[in-house]
């Protein structure tokens, strides 16, 4: 190979690489966003925004995940996930959309878990404070001049009940708070995979 054909190879090839080196270097615009969200519930979170086109920022030292402390319940995990899309991604309105229901799905679900607990609680609450209230009228029949002992006696009785039968009253409801909203529960998770399934044929 003569002089200069070695010349215009070594341009030839040097032009080649600078190109290939230029089209991986590109510039890709990104949106961010930050999951925080209990340890059991992170993969539930992942695959759903999978679905609408995030992906993990693995480019973070901790590997877009770390680990962090409940501020609410003291020694509670949960997990920070930093997530990242294209901005120019296809169909970016229709994913968004998508995403915004995937998102007030958890969050219906997440109130529907609580009042399992919660509407237990308050119905023990009312327990309590009914039997508090019989107990204040025994004590007051008791210590009044003369004191009334058969009223005392008559009230004390529900007022005893009204503190003794609250956990009872807390377990039974629990049980049949819980029966009442697994069906609805899911119910949003089947919603949750039919959103998600969509959102996954627009990307694809």
């Amino acid at each position: 190979m003569s002089d200069e054909a070695s010349k215009n190879f070594a341009t030839s090839k040097d032009f080649v690489a600078n190109k290939d080196f230029a089209e991986k270097k590109s510039f890709v615009g990104y949106e961010y966003k930050e999951i925080i969200a209990e340890g059991s519930r992170v993969s539930l979170l992942l695959d759903g925004y999978e679905s609408f086109g995030w992906e993990i920022d693995e480019r973070l030292p901790d590997g877009g995940t770390e680990r962090i402390f409940s501020d609410r319940i003291p020694g509670q995990k949960k997990a920070a996930v930093r997530i990242r899309r294209n901005r120019k991604i296809v169909n970016k309105m229709e994913l968004t959309r998508l995403q915004r229901n995937f998102e007030a799905c958890i969050h219906e679900i997440d109130m529907l878990e609580q009042s399992k607990t919660s509407v237990a609680t308050m119905y023990a609450l009312i327990l309590a404070i009914i039997g508090t209230a019989f107990m204040a009228g025994a004590t007051f029949a008791a210590v009044a001049q003369p004191p009334y002992i058969a009223l005392c006696i008559v009230l004390s009785i529900p007022g005893v009940a009204g503190w003794a039968f609250p956990p009872f009253l807390h377990k039974k409801m629990l049980r049949k708070q819980t029966k009442k909203v697994t069906p609805l529960i899911e119910e949003k998770y089947e919603e949750i995979y039919e959103i998600c399934e969509k959102g996954n044929k627009l990307l694809h």
